[in-house]
């Protein structure tokens, strides 16, 4: 079954904290909350330029803690878009964005 959620991080290379989300569902937009749409999603991944397959640097929210932890403002999203508040639809949107997810610091452009 292939994704409904489409999430793009808008900056790439060594400027990754100018961007902000684009995200689709369906291939229609959504609209995130101000505070969300332009800094990382918090998802669990390793963030590390240098070394991005070192276990030490894994940090983040697994798919079920994260989904805990934004149920309310995700929730609100998904109402005003008529997106169904299914559980498949919460676990889609989180693997959509960690695929896109940063961090701070991650692509070596501040140092």
């Amino acid at each position: 079954m292939e994704n409904p959620f489409h999430a793009n991080w808008t900056s790439k290379g060594n400027t990754l904290c100018l961007g902000h989300w684009e995200i689709e569902y369906e291939g229609l937009p959504l609209v995130l909350p101000e505070p969300r749409a332009e800094k990382d999603m918090g998802t669990k991944g390793i963030y590390n330029f240098m070394d991005p397959d070192d276990e030490l640097f894994l940090e983040g929210l697994d798919e079920d803690e994260w989904i805990v932890e934004n149920m309310e403002w995700l929730s609100d999203v998904f109402i005003q878009s008529n997106i169904p508040l299914e559980e498949e639809n919460f676990r889609a949107f989180y693997r959509a964005v960690n695929k896109e997810d940063w961090r701070c610091g991650s692509c070596g452009g501040c140092i």
